[in-house]
């Protein structure tokens, strides 16, 4: 049986289906009051008060004050509502907007505040860490997320294998805080970003120096 955070092997995520028009028949069938913003929200509401491992289409429904069925009419499964909840909360996080030149100071700060408004997503809402673990991320707020990563990466000066390195890194150590957000103290999570920081701080100045001491003997 497939659990609330399984979606299974053949499933396709819900950003990546073209969805068709809706047909007239459909339009005028439809229950009135429901659209897929308000069913997301109380999506959203029903996973923070009970979990995902209670959530089910007709406890949404029944919260809503229609039938399961009903749903049906906006999303094709459980797991895309599901998808669309993540992505909603994701989106609750402020990202960093920079600019930040290569090389330069700044990102340090950046990289900090992404880390934090991340776990603080994950404390308020548990259901989040394992759903990212199921799902792809791949929603508007996800990308959103991931382009903000990126810009504070190339801020760093890293390049190449060195750069892919501290990206993974800084990725694993996001998602890896998700399990632990309610039992390590948030001045253990912040030390051990503040480590995480200083090793790519490190890596970028030997960067510096191999790449000014290689110009001085080209020049010499």
């Amino acid at each position: 049986m497939v659990s609330a955070a399984d979606p299974g092997e053949n499933r396709t995520s819900v950003w990546l289906v073209a969805k068709p028009a809706t047909p007239v028949r459909r339009r005028t069938e439809a229950p009135s009051g429901l659209d897929r913003e308000r069913i997301t929200a109380a999506t959203v509401r029903l996973l923070d008060a009970d979990g995902l491992t209670r959530f089910s289409m007709r406890r949404l429904a029944a919260g809503l004050g229609v039938t399961a069925m009903s749903l049906y009419w906006y999303v094709d499964t459980k797991h895309d509502l599901l998808e669309l909840a993540l992505d909603r909360v994701l989106g609750e996080q402020s990202l960093p907007a920079g600019p930040y030149g290569s090389g330069g100071a700044g990102w340090q700060d950046g990289l900090r505040d992404l880390a934090r408004g991340y776990r603080r997503v994950l404390a308020a809402h548990p259901w989040v860490a394992p759903l990212s673990a199921a799902y792809p991320d791949i929603g508007p707020h996800a990308r959103a997320f991931d382009a903000a990563l990126q810009r504070l990466m190339d801020a760093t000066g890293l390049v190449g294998a060195v750069r892919t390195g501290a990206h993974l890194a800084v990725r694993q150590f996001l998602h890896g805080c998700g399990g632990a957000v309610r039992r390590a103290p948030e001045g253990d999570f912040c030390l051990a970003l503040d480590v995480l920081i200083t090793g790519i701080e490190a890596r970028a100045e030997a960067g510096t120096k191999t790449t000014a001491t290689a110009t001085a003997t080209a020049d010499a």
